[in-house]
């Protein structure tokens, strides 16, 4: 592993600056994360497929995590945290550049192709930046430092929805079918660039390194005695709770368009109702930033985002309308708190074992890309509004780890 500054935690005014450079990252995975809600609808219309086969679209971009969240740690520790970055930002170029040959061939798997390329490319991104924030100044507000990497994430994702959904969905009709196709090209070109450009400018910024020796440091003494990472159990659990929040928060967010368009609403209505969810998302990282520490502790704003997902979701199935796209939308808000808390709660005291446990929190993203199949397979066969039941048991299980399988330290 080549040589490099050691990050350490020093007090906050020596951190904003790597954390800003980490910001503007979270940024562009919020944009090609969160179009995807625009891609599904577009490609529902454009090849005219079921609900469960326009849902592939988040499992092609999101099984990639279960594929590379473990070599990611691996190339991290060839390469270094700073020069994987640069490698993940053009890995996700090679699969934007892939959309140009998938609109000309009309081929729905070669974009799949293409966006499991850029989700191996994150994959090894987010392995790399999660850590910077949980590891960049004190640990108890670390919950802090991720609100911020959301408010960048869900802004850029506000943005996709106008730019990309605008650009694809704004008068587009079933009829038009694959010669809609030639729509994607000149963004994706774009976005091709802006990625190229990016993963030059992080290779020769100064970003830090972040050292295993120095989160080592910072771990417990029981970190040094154990000789797996499954001996974590509050690691293992988080890992199962982020599985469930990310397939929650991708079927909540990218499935809630075609929901509207199911239920009566046109194209131009439904295209901004992923924007709902993702403003819902925004105001409460918000709220987290200005109340956490301070007022509540990360776990506890965990507890009540899950409580508040139930009661949202029971809600979204039990009304009509746009009460219930609301409902649905409204998620957004109480999904807020539960990423930025399970990240540290899940590699508390890991020591040496942070970033293996990295790699496995990320690989608990592969529930964007199964849960929503197990969504769509629901809304074909039940019914759209009835299929957001699936969405009970993944908040009850994240309540249950908010309660008290964040505190277990041994099986």
């Amino acid at each position: 592993m080549p040589t490099s500054p050691t990050l350490t935690a020093k007090p906050t005014a020596s951190y904003w600056g790597p954390l800003a450079i980490i910001g503007a990252l979270f940024f562009i995975f919020g944009f090609v994360t969160w179009v995807n809600s625009v891609l599904i609808a577009f490609f529902k219309d454009a090849f005219q497929l079921s609900t469960l086969s326009s849902n592939l679209v988040a499992f092609a971009f999101f099984i990639s995590y279960t594929f590379m969240a473990i070599p990611s740690s691996w190339v991290l520790r060839r390469t270094g945290f700073k020069n994987g970055m640069s490698v993940g930002l053009l890995t996700m170029a090679v699969g934007t550049l892939i959309f140009v040959p998938a609109a000309k061939s009309a081929s729905y798997g070669v974009f799949l192709v293409g966006l499991f390329l850029i989700g191996i490319g994150l994959t090894v991104l987010q392995t790399a930046s999660n850590p910077y924030a949980t590891i960049l100044g004190p640990r108890e507000s670390a919950a802090q430092r991720i609100s911020f990497l959301g408010i960048c994430n869900k802004l850029a994702g506000i943005l996709s929805q106008y730019v990309i959904g605008g650009l694809l969905l704004s008068g587009a009709t079933a009829a038009a079918g694959t010669a809609s196709l030639e729509r994607v090209v000149t963004p994706y070109l774009i976005l091709t660039g802006v990625l190229v450009l990016l993963a030059v400018m992080i290779r020769f910024s100064s970003l830090p390194e972040v050292s295993e020796e120095q989160d080592e440091e910072t771990g417990s003494a029981v970190a040094t005695t154990r000789t797996s990472v499954f001996q974590f159990p509050n690691l293992v659990l988080g890992v199962a709770a982020l599985f469930c929040y990310v397939g929650a928060e991708v079927i909540t967010g990218d499935t809630i368009i075609n929901y509207g368009k199911a239920i009566g609403y046109g194209n131009d209505e439904a295209k901004f109702f992923t924007t709902y969810t993702l403003f819902g998302m925004l105001a409460g990282y918000v709220l987290g930033i200005l109340c956490i520490p301070r007022f509540i502790s990360q776990q506890t704003a965990l507890k009540w985002g899950a409580i508040l997902a139930i009661v949202l979701s029971l809600a979204a199935v039990l009304t009509d309308g746009f009460t219930s796209v609301l409902c649905i939308a409204l998620i957004g808000f109480a999904n807020a708190p539960v990423w930025p808390a399970v990240w540290p709660l899940a590699l508390d005291r890991l020591g040496k074992f942070t970033k293996i446990g990295s790699a496995l929190l990320i690989m608990g993203i592969s529930g964007g890309a199964l849960l929503p199949l197990l969504h769509g397979y629901l809304t074909d066969t039940i019914s759209p509004k009835y299929a957001y039941a699936l969405l009970l048991p993944l908040y009850l299980f994240i309540l249950y780890y908010a309660l008290s399988g964040y505190k277990k330290r041994s099986w």
